[in-house]
């Protein structure tokens, strides 16, 4: 069994990535220069590595420094980019400090005495510079372009959120009307038959519909919210169907605190119903379950209907359940999954399954109304 390692904080990945770039130059520089000039390999790769090791910082101080000073006043981040003038100032000046201040050590360490850029002519210190430079302005064209493209990406993501919160709120503003409508025309359905009872459907009809619009306007609710409303609006189909509908709604303590998409069950429910129970003369049984498959939510929608072979055209493709797919696809994506079949054993009746990532419970957002 593999031992998970602890993840290192980011400033430490930072210092190490630091690191190993200033021990790339340091090794590329001592190579050339060996190879070149013939120099001792010892005093070259401390030497190297030192000026490289000052170069580096100073360069990187430098631009923080500018970069603070542009934008301290919080309109853009401290560490951004300060533009190519200022970079360029930096690179020079900082090449030249940390020239100084890694030559001056490399002596200090060796005892050699190896001399300063203003210790020789201008044309040495001149060469010495440009070549000390090349290192500065190829990791500055490696990080600018690396930045742009962390910068695309990000923006890519962005726009594929922002699209993707759209839809959702499109299949949701769509299916609240669905909802309301099949609800009425049961109720209208009443009206005629048995006024007394159309009044009490009327009055959960109501408090149903207050509590289910306001907990739709969430991007999610805890499952137990979910469940709460299905048992509003099955109370509500009871007054139409009295003893002809039996429901059991069962929900796991353990999982009630579990996110999930509002109004996600209520198409199903209502499926079960309008094609199941309803066509059923005895009527049925309606069961809703939740459990946990290791790191998946499963849900299940069960009725011991008419079932699947008196209602040909249920295929999984009407109005509410191609919503319920849609928003699984878009919210989900390929870690969801929805399925529709015969129950498969002696009870018949239709079954729904809802497969979806288990996840801790976030703190939710009111979507704001259309």
């Amino acid at each position: 069994m593999s031992i998970a390692r602890p993840a290192l904080p980011p400033w430490l990945r930072t210092l190490a990535h630091q690191l190993g770039l200033v021990l790339s130059i340091t090794l590329a520089v001592s190579a050339g220069l060996v190879l070149l000039f013939r120099q001792p390999w010892t005093l070259t790769l401390i030497y190297s590595f030192l000026i490289s090791l000052g170069c580096s910082i100073c360069i990187q101080g430098l631009r923080y420094g500018v970069s603070w000073l542009l934008y301290r006043n919080g309109e853009r981040p401290v560490t951004d980019w300060p533009g190519w003038p200022l970079m360029i100032f930096c690179l020079v000046l900082g090449t030249w400090l940390g020239y100084s201040i890694g030559n001056e050590i490399g002596n200090l360490l060796t005892g050699y005495k190896s001399a300063a850029l203003h210790d020789g002519s201008l044309r040495r210190a001149s060469t010495i510079m440009a070549i000390a430079l090349i290192p500065g302005f190829a990791l500055t064209f490696f990080y600018i372009g690396r930045s742009r493209v962390a910068d695309a990406e990000a923006r890519a993501q962005s726009l594929q959120r922002q699209a993707a919160e759209a839809q959702l709120s499109l299949l949701a503003s769509q299916l609240e009307p669905h909802m309301l409508f099949n609800t009425l025309a049961n109720l209208r359905v009443l009206i005629g038959m048995d006024p007394a009872r159309a009044q009490a459907m009327l009055d959960r009809l109501i408090a149903f519909l207050r509590a289910t619009l306001q907990a739709s306007r969430s991007k999610s609710h805890p499952l137990r919210e979910e469940f709460a409303r299905l048992g509003d609006y099955l109370a509500l189909m009871q007054v139409r169907m009295g003893a002809r509908l039996q429901t059991e709604l069962n929900l796991p303590a353990e999982l009630s605190e579990l996110p999930v998409p509002p109004l996600l069950l209520q198409p199903l429910v209502e499926n079960a119903i309008k094609h199941g129970l309803e066509p059923h003369v005895e009527g049925g049984l309606l069961q809703v379950t939740a459990a946990l498959e290791g790191s998946h939510l499963l849900l299940q929608v069960r009725d011991t209907g008419a079932g699947l072979a008196s209602t040909p055209g249920l295929s999984g493709t009407g109005f509410g359940l191609e919503q319920v797919r849609n928003r699984l696809q878009t919210q989900y994506g390929d870690a969801a999954s929805f399925s529709i079949s015969a129950a498969g054993d002696s009870a018949g009746g239709t079954l729904v399954r809802i497969r979806l990532p288990a996840a801790p419970a976030p703190q939710t957002e009111p979507a704001s109304p259309s």
